[in-house]
């Protein structure tokens, strides 16, 4: 099937099961911006539960930005924090060591807009997941699409739509059970080189 997707920052479970499923995914490049969404947030498993990363953006006093316009707000010292929440979650995770070299640059480069910072995000997780995504990109924006499959609605964080993902270790698995359908970093770091098969292997209804 081919895909319509928003890039996200550090995509979680669902946006990579239907990635992980497609013959081709298309990006979607010409929307709006809007918070409390995906697209400048992950959440990942620490001590105490679920942890949300969130991107500081610079918003605009337009009532509607384009969100390849959107500027990261690098006056506050994200990606450090970012970095530093990464390393107390995930730092005795099995697979952690083998996948910080390769993703600790992104924590240390400085980026302008949030879309392309994701797209740098996206790439470097396809090469740590060895998965071959063949890419296309929207160059108008249309509401409702007949030659794919509208999977946008995962881009939104408010409105989960409800997901029954196989289960697999966590780090504080023990202390809080599963927590289903966080960033993709999480089954990396628990699952390493297995990631790819456990995307392979699950079912995600978009109705």
């Amino acid at each position: 099937m081919n895909i319509l997707l928003h890039p996200t920052y550090f995509p979680n479970i669902a946006h990579f099961v239907a990635m992980a499923k497609a013959r081709e995914v298309t990006f979607e490049m010409e929307d709006n911006f809007v918070k409390q969404t995906y697209r400048n947030r992950a959440y990942i498993y620490g001590a105490n539960g679920k942890l949300a990363l969130n991107i500081p953006v610079v918003h605009s006093q337009k009532n509607r930005q384009k969100y390849k316009d959107v500027k990261i707000f690098n006056a506050e010292n994200w990606q450090s924090q970012h970095w530093k929440s990464l390393l107390s979650a995930y730092r005795t995770s099995p697979f952690f060591e083998f996948y910080e070299d390769e993703l600790q640059p992104l924590f240390t480069e400085k980026a302008e807009f949030i879309l392309d910072f994701n797209l740098k995000c996206f790439e470097t997780i396809c090469d740590c997941l060895q998965l071959d995504v063949n890419i296309e990109k929207t160059d108008t924006f249309e509401k409702e699409v007949t030659d794919k499959t509208d999977a946008r609605i995962l881009v939104n964080a408010k409105k989960e739509i409800p997901k029954n993902f196989e289960h697999y270790t966590q780090v504080f698995g023990d202390k809080h059970g599963f927590i289903q359908n966080l960033s993709i970093l999480d089954l990396l770091f628990n699952e390493g080189p297995n990631a790819l098969n456990y995307l392979e292997s699950q079912n995600l209804n978009l109705k």
